[in-house]
């Protein structure tokens, strides 16, 4: 008698999105409609949250389709957050604040061409195309928790490669501890770079980091597309980083410069907040954000936002098995 015992980041099967329909998605995704008026709800956890669905229905798809191997590293328990509403509810605040600031303002934000560029403290700095991605590296399709700090959360079927293979191709010198993520700056492409008010107040261009066994680890992904196609320019196109156990804005988007250094990089929420954004940013249900808990989530999957389910927040978004270890002695409530 075989006993399959369940990996503790699974969903149970109830809650798991049934093949048939994983395969017919476009064609469902297709007929969802969701019409709401913008509600006001109290608190900014909430906000923009069932103001953004409905808006901009119809948007020009500028995407490609992509394919992407299976991967061991995915969870196809998870049900999935419909391709629509992860086009229309986004951060990214180089296009607005509001959730459907993105995928009204970037439609025509231009991804090609587009080199990113791998220096540093490296032995073979070098930089590539976009389309250099693709022939050197395999695409994988990766199904991942996405936990935002505002206490929402999605299932995205990403489509990508491990962080790892473009770092070990720069083959980083013992020195190197840290790796710095920077976004495009281009003001007159992102209406939010170009005023404080649009853009949230933030200091361009966008900047992020991780430890370096962080983004060795192999479930950190740079993604370049997502649900079988490129991604939108709202999602963050042409490419941009993923890393399933930590909040949101941690993945950084439409990355052009990866800088490998021997000491902690700046990031932009920590740099905006440091009382509220920590440089670790691990998603821990047992510490609370300043202004609201990270307890539970609202998850945005089918059906409208009201019957969308409220449920507990998971240590390191459910990834603990896998990551823990990165943070043996460490006290994640200093280090948050």
């Amino acid at each position: 008698m075989i006993i399959k015992k369940k990996a503790k980041w699974q969903l149970a099967e109830s809650d798991a999105t049934p093949e048939s329909v994983y395969h017919q998605r476009r064609d469902i995704l297709k007929k969802l409609g969701i019409t709401l008026a913008a509600l006001p709800l109290a608190g900014q956890v909430n906000a923009g949250l069932f103001d953004s669905f409905g808006k901009n229905a119809e948007t020009p798809d500028r995407r490609r389709t992509l394919a992407g191997k299976s991967s061991s590293y995915s969870n196809p328990q998870l049900s999935l957050t419909p391709e629509d509403k992860i086009l229309k509810y986004n951060n990214f605040y180089e296009f607005g604040t509001d959730k459907s600031d993105p995928a009204a303002r970037a439609q025509n934000f231009k991804t090609n061409p587009w080199n990113i560029e791998i220096k540093g403290l490296v032995r073979n700095p070098f930089t590539l195309g976009y389309e250099d991605l693709f022939k050197r590296f395999t695409i994988e399709e990766r199904i991942y928790r996405l936990r935002c700090v505002e206490a929402w959360s999605m299932n995205i079927p990403w489509l990508g490669f491990p962080l790892a293979a473009l770092i070990k191709a720069a083959s980083p010198t013992s020195s190197a501890k840290y790796v710095a993520f920077e976004t495009l700056y281009d003001p007159d492409q992102m209406p939010g770079q170009a005023s404080r008010r649009l853009g949230g107040g933030i200091d361009y261009p966008y900047v992020e980091g991780l430890r370096l066994d962080e983004a060795m680890h192999p479930l950190t992904l740079l993604s370049v597309g997502l649900y079988g196609k490129t991604l939108a320019p709202q999602n963050g196109a042409p490419i941009r980083l993923v890393v399933p156990w930590k909040y949101g804005f941690k993945s950084i988007k439409s990355i052009v410069k990866i800088t490998l250094t021997d000491k902690m990089p700046p990031t932009t929420w920590n740099i905006l907040a440091p009382q509220e954004y920590g440089f670790y940013a691990n998603v821990n249900p047992k510490v609370d954000h300043p202004r609201w808990s990270q307890a539970s989530e609202r998850f945005i999957g089918e059906g409208n936002l009201f019957s969308s389910r409220r449920q507990p927040t998971k240590m390191f978004n459910g990834y603990e098995a896998q990551v823990a270890g990165l943070y043996r002695g460490m006290d994640l409530t200093r280090n948050y």
